[in-house]
């Protein structure tokens, strides 16, 4: 065996080296080969689907987060405030589409309207100092009989023309409506009734119909007729009470002249001092009811 040193090298030969010089001092180990790593997605490419598995999984957890609800207490709160805040907007959207009609009006027809409500005021005003004039009256009469006959005489004369027993005059307003497309309603005379009798008439007559409380009208435009009986176009009517109050009544705005109006029909109001209403209706004894001392 010899103990030369390689002459290449200074150093002493390694222990252990592996032959063709590979085992030297400081040499790496040959690296492991790398795992595959999966492909990523390319973009556009559609995800693969799930498994089956996972599918069922799914639908589990979105069961179980859905079903039964889970409601706290301040998301009832929260609730309650939303629906009494969208139940106050629907009242107020429906408030104000019913006052729609005056929204639109002028100012001068807003103070009719005010006028005519003054009116109406002071009429049940004026009614209830009669009443307590009558009960006065009564109480200080010295022939406290004779009194009340003369009133219960006059009570008789009021309901006879409000009943249409006995004929009536006085100051008031005639109101004719001519309908010559016959487009005009029975509803629509029944709502000229009415609003003469909001506005103070005593006494209505339509054509030679007296108006009485049980009156009504039917049939269809160009037909129509009051309680039975035909009436044609002019119709006519003669009213009897306060005509500073009456004409404005059917002047209002969305009121009788303008509905009729509307219809093609005209409609012409004149005022008179004193207003003649005839037409009678025959009195109708009951056949059960009779009169009480109460």
């Amino acid at each position: 065996m010899s103990n030369e040193q390689n002459p290449d090298d200074g150093r002493p030969p390694s222990h252990g080296s592996l032959p063709g010089g590979a085992g030297r001092a400081g040499a790496l180990p040959p690296e492991a080969p790398e795992a595959p790593q999966p492909e990523a997605p390319q973009p556009g490419s559609a995800p693969s689907p799930p498994t089956g598995a996972e599918e069922v999984s799914g639908r589990r957890r979105l069961r179980a987060g859905l079903w039964p609800p889970r409601v706290s207490r301040a998301q009832l709160i929260v609730a309650l405030l939303l629906f009494v805040l969208g139940l106050g907007l629907a009242i107020q959207v429906r408030s104000n589409s019913d006052n729609s009609a005056l929204r639109g009006a002028r100012q001068e027809d807003l103070v009719r309207i005010l006028d005519e409500l003054d009116n109406r005021t002071q009429r049940l005003e004026d009614e209830k100092q009669r009443l307590d004039d009558q009960r006065t009256e009564l109480e200080n009469s010295s022939d406290q009989a004779e009194e009340a006959r003369k009133q219960t005489l006059e009570k008789e004369r009021q309901l006879g023309i409000l009943a249409g027993t006995v004929a009536a005059h006085g100051p008031g307003i005639t109101l004719t409506i001519s309908d010559p497309a016959g487009a005009v309603e029975a509803d629509m005379l029944l709502d000229t009734i009415q609003e003469l009798r909001a506005a103070g008439a005593e006494a209505i007559e339509i054509n030679g119909v007296r108006v009485v409380a049980n009156t009504y009208f039917s049939g269809d435009g160009g037909e129509l007729r009051v309680d039975g009986r035909k009436v044609e176009s002019p119709y006519e009517f003669k009213v009897i009470g306060k005509p500073q109050d009456l004409e404005p009544a059917l002047n209002i705005p969305g009121g009788v002249v303008q509905t009729l109006e509307k219809e093609q029909a005209t409609a012409e109001v004149t005022r008179a001092d004193d207003i003649v209403v005839d037409a009678l209706r025959p009195a109708k004894q009951p056949d059960y009811a009779r009169s009480s001392p109460q």
